[in-house]
Formats: C-alpha cells, structure tokens, sequence
C-alpha cells in the first residue's frame, strides 16, 4: 500500500511539472506495477511500457523477494510480455480485458542459483533445467479504472486491478511426464496486482 501511494504522489507531481501533450521519451516507463505472489516474489514491483499505440501490448521489468518465511530468501528479476487482444469498454469509466495472454522470465539471483547444473557433480543431461532462470506463461483478467474520471484529485490516467495464472516449463514437463501424480491445477499460480498508468 505505501508503494501505491508513492506512486500516487511521484505521478501527481510529474503530471503538475509536464504538459500533457509533450513528448512522452521511449525509456520513460508509462506505468508502475505491484504484484503479490504469481511466481516473481512474495511482492514485486516494477515499471511497465507500451509496446503499441493502443496500450495493449505491455512489456514490465519488475524486482520481486520471498522472505525466508515464505520460502525465501529469494531475489527475483522479472521481464513480463502480455498481449490484451480484447476489451469491454464500461460506461466512460472503466475497461474489462478478459483473458491476457503472456509470456514472462523469471530470473533467481543469488550464490545458489546458476543457469546450468555443475557438471562435476552430475552426468550430462542429467538435470536439465536452469536453476535460476525459468521461462512462463501466463493468462490475465484486468479492469482498467479511468483515474481521470473517478480519482481525479490523483493526476494520474488509470488505476488497473489484475489476476494472472502462470505456469512454467518445469512443472509444465513434469506434468505431462507424470499426469498420475501431479494435478493439473496444482501447476499453475496465482499472482494479483495493481497497475497505475502515468
């Protein structure tokens, strides 16, 4: 919560210092992102950009930690990609994108993860998965709030809420290798978030 109201003062005073019609610079993130669980961190955040003109293709960099009670300690770098091919507009003050689909790597910082398994150790192939980077996919259901009409006093475009099932290539083999004893909704995780738009 305190990182959204940050956030909500940083964009009040950006909006207040800038006219809205300058020129908005390519390396200048167009959003914040909050998340909690979903594979990238007990809480991670983090800077969104538009891939497109119509916002719905996004590209998010995001820093997220497991405390050691949760399973950590954990520091986890995140690169997000997800595509939001249809909307359902809601009156003049919010927008429903369904299902998102997307593709994100997780990336495990830390003595005790490495991108290939010791050799040494193991024969070749033995173990063949990275311990410290793993690719996902993902599918989303976001609502998109028109800040400017509903939250006004905030000087921000959008307040947006969003649920995002993911899974990985690891549990996604290990499933398919042995369908008997793995569950199939035990693959996937759940992350909810929140996006404000500048």
């Amino acid at each position: 919560m305190l990182f959204v109201l940050i956030l909500v003062v940083n964009a009040s005073v950006f909006a207040q210092n800038t006219d809205s019609n300058a020129r908005h610079h390519w390396y200048v993130p167009r959003s914040a992102v909050l998340q909690h669980a979903g594979s990238i961190g007990y809480f991670s955040v983090g800077a969104g950009y538009k891939l497109n003109k119509s916002g719905n293709s996004t590209l998010d960099f995001t820093y997220g930690y497991v405390p050691v009670k949760f399973g950590g300690d954990l520091n986890i770098i995140t690169t997000k990609f997800t595509y939001r091919p249809y909307h359902f507009k809601i009156k003049d003050w919010g927008t429903l994108y369904p299902t998102n689909p997307g593709i994100f790597f997780s990336y495990h910082a830390g003595g005790d993860y490495d991108s290939t398994w010791d050799d040494d150790n193991y024969p070749k192939g033995y173990y063949w998965w990275s311990t410290a980077i793993r690719p996902h996919i993902s599918l989303s259901t976001e609502l998109k709030l028109n800040a400017r009409k509903l939250l006004p006093n905030l000087h921000i475009k959008s307040l947006s809420l969003y649920s995002e099932f993911n899974t990985n290539e690891l549990y996604a083999i290990s499933y398919f290798q042995n369908p008997r004893d793995l569950n199939l909704t035990g693959i996937f995780k759940l992350g909810l978030g929140t996006r404000v738009e500048f």
